[in-house]
């Protein structure tokens, strides 16, 4: 069994044996994906999710184990290492209590109290420390040579050893560690001449604030520490100091003396210049680590749920880009998303009743659906666009648009187009297949987190890397369409695979089957494995090449169907005969019912898409800008953003109002998305309009849903 196993097991509350079999499958180097959807029997059935948590605290702990092994090294090195030291560093898994275990043997700066050791004080500190000498000043004289210059030179090099050994007592930072668990205050003040700097007013609710840090929500103080980075807040966390040096105190002075005031002076010195400055910022760091990681979950949903948006699907579509200066950039895409045609329309501010030049250009062309960007000029565009007879308009956002249209992607895609034309383009495949574009684009350009540029950059990239893989192997990929980019996802691919498979695919013509792809250079067997079920090739000859049936899993299927006197096409065609089949009798020792069942349903609906079906939108003819709103109106919106504190949506005035996660329901709402998805149409009611400070206040309560 792994080491490891138990604490996983113990911190997910998933099962040993599961968290065990998952562990072996990962270091075997199978992917999430692959693990969650084609190996349940060995894992319990786990999802992907479950799959995905066993995963990153495994690497945190190995991270850990790396850590314990230096420690004991540089130990070593001292000479110190005992036989109960090296248990107690290897029996802990807390990171924090790690660091206190190593503390004093933690290569450091030259401190006061080293030098004070260096001068011969540490007896004196002893002495001090015991608090029997009725007159520690006469003892100091003693000490009193080289650079000592006299006794009170001497008690205090003995006092700052003190310090420093009672800062580096486990039990005494643990006590003050629980204080600041307990009682932890988050305070800010702005800085006075920043006052009335109009960029410090978007702090303003944080110029005078506190409250407690484990209260504090995650936007908060993330704002908080964004206030404070760009100059305009001093922020700080704070206990009752003097009652946390009084307890200290009370632990560490015996009765009244001499000594026992020098050692009270020690014991306070180190509290304010070694131990609450360190637990000050330890607590900084772990609230922030907090704050980062719910930032980073609310950012990952909100990417699942855009790269999971209803596709059209292959169809003719004109993508327009808004633009009032320089016009509307128009193309028009093929079923496959190339480019036919493009152009620029000039700015129309209102409809014409005919839908102006894209009339026209829609005839020609053919077009079967419009894709409108929500940029600036989107609002009325759409509405001209909108005048265009019999072809559904669909507002898209185009948020990373402009960062795609200059990529190398990009002009891998297009190199003789400019950024305009690429951006509409960017736009128009987004309608047909949200997940095949966006995954082009660094997540973070997509506009759907939550201070994402203040939190850990390391973590954030990882978090969202996992995320568009989950989504891309959910979905499926056409091994015969899909570029680079989306292949990259794909389970036990990356980019150098994926490219392989580019360049085969245009040496070779498209994919015939699956079994073609062990062909690809450098796609060996293990590759294959944890690729294929993921990989779909619409009309191979062999149709369970285009749904999510794994190759390892033909046999069973080619058996079912000899059992049924069919053909395996024949048989995912009929559910009558379907339905005939007893599955207990195809289990195995390595294929069980989860398996099974996944089967049957594929060949109900070989590659099913579990995203839904796109619909259309239309904002309230009556407001085009915040100056229309007025409290008390009901308006349709779109869900744009959802952060932990509520949802944006825009109702077509060019600027996103926000539904306090208070205003989501009639209700008490712990998660908005409990409530709420991202791109969902909804029904608001204005609260508030402040022009002054640019913010829009809407509720859902009492408003019907269409």
């Amino acid at each position: 069994m792994n080491v490891l196993a138990p604490i996983i097991a113990e911190r997910t509350a998933i099962r040993l044996e599961q968290v065990d079999a998952t562990l072996d499958l990962l270091d075997a180097g199978c992917t999430i994906p692959f693990i969650s959807r084609y190996r349940k029997e060995a894992t319990g059935n786990l999802n992907e999710v479950q799959v995905a948590a066993i995963n990153d605290l495994y690497e945190k702990l190995k991270e850990l184990q790396r850590r314990k092994e230096t420690m004991i090294k540089t130990i070593e090195a001292q000479d110190k290492l005992t036989d109960d030291l090296r248990k107690r560093i290897d029996d802990c898994w807390n990171a924090t209590e790690l660091e206190d275990i190593y503390m004093p043997f933690k290569p450091r700066r030259r401190t006061r109290a080293q030098v004070a050791r260096e001068q011969g004080l540490e007896p004196l500190a002893t002495i001090i420390r015991l608090q029997r000498e009725p007159h520690p000043e006469s003892t100091a004289q003693r000490f009193v040579k080289g650079d000592v210059a006299d006794a009170a030179a001497a008690i205090k090099g003995a006092q700052d050893i003190i310090a420093e050994d009672v800062s580096m007592d486990e039990g005494t930072r643990q006590t003050v560690r629980k204080a600041f668990r307990r009682e932890a205050v988050i305070m800010s003040r702005v800085i006075p001449k920043k006052k009335d700097d109009e960029d410090a007013q978007k702090y303003s609710d944080y110029f005078s604030f506190s409250e407690e840090l484990r209260r504090c929500s995650s936007h908060r103080l993330l704002a908080l520490r964004r206030g404070e980075a760009e100059g305009f807040l001093r922020v700080s966390i704070t206990i009752d100091n003097d009652a946390c040096i009084g307890h200290l105190k009370r632990y560490y002075v015996h009765g009244f003396g001499a000594c026992q005031t020098l050692m009270g002076e020690a014991v306070e010195d180190s509290y304010k210049r070694l131990i609450c400055p360190s637990i000050e910022n330890e607590f900084a760091a772990l609230s922030k680590e907090k704050a980062d990681d719910e930032a980073i979950n609310v950012f990952k949903e909100n990417l699942r749920q855009l790269l999971l948006a209803p596709p059209l699907g292959q169809k003719r579509v004109m993508g327009v880009d808004p633009g009032i200066r320089t016009g509307c950039k128009v193309v028009v895409l093929d079923a496959q998303g190339n480019l036919l045609y493009h152009t620029v329309c000039p700015y129309m501010k209102a409809p014409d009743g005919k839908g102006g030049p894209y009339a026209s250009i829609a005839r020609q062309w053919k077009v079967e659906a419009i894709a409108c960007g929500n940029g600036t000029g989107s609002r009325e565009t759409s509405d001209v666009l909108r005048q265009v007879d019999g072809i559904p308009v669909y507002v898209v956002s185009e948020d990373g648009a402009s960062i795609y249209s200059a990529s190398e992607v990009a002009r891998e895609e297009f190199p003789n187009e400019d950024v305009t034309v690429r951006g509409a383009v960017s736009i128009g495949r987004r309608l047909m297949d949200p997940l095949a574009e966006l995954v082009k684009i660094d997540p973070k350009s997509i506009g759907v987190g939550q201070y994402q540029h203040d939190v850990d950059q390391t973590k954030l990239k990882h978090s969202l890397d996992q995320t568009v893989e989950l989504c891309v192997n959910a979905v499926g990929v056409n091994v015969n369409t899909a570029s680079k980019n989306l292949l990259t996802y794909v389970s036990g691919l990356g980019p150098t695979l994926a490219q392989n498979i580019v360049d085969y695919r245009r040496e070779n013509g498209a994919f015939t089957s699956r079994a073609q792809l062990k062909k690809v250079p450098r796609l060996g067997p293990a590759a294959f494995t944890q690729c294929a079920g993921f990989l779909r090739i619409p009309g191979a000859k062999n149709p369970l090449d285009a749904s999510a049936v794994h190759p390892e899993s033909y046999d069973i299927v080619e058996h079912m169907a000899k059992d049924c006197g069919c053909t395996v096409s024949d048989l995912m065609k009929d559910a009558a005969t379907r339905s005939k089949i007893d599955l207990k009798r195809y289990v195995t020792k390595t294929v069980g019912m989860p398996t099974l069942t996944d089967i049957m349903k594929e060949l109900e609906k070989p590659g099913r898409d579990p995203r839904q079906q796109v619909e259309t939108f239309e904002f309230d003819p009556r407001v085009h800008t915040p100056e229309d709103l007025v409290a008390g109106m009901e308006l349709p919106g779109i869900v744009t953003n959802i952060t932990d504190f509520g949802a944006f949506v825009d109702v077509g005035v060019h600027q996103d109002g926000l539904v306090h996660i208070s205003q989501l329901a009639d209700r008490f709402v712990k998660n908005p998305n409990d409530v709420v998805k991202l791109h969902q149409h909804v029904m608001v009611k204005v609260i508030e309009v402040d022009r002054r400070r640019h913010r829009i206040s809407l509720t859902m309560k009492g408003v019907k849903q269409g």
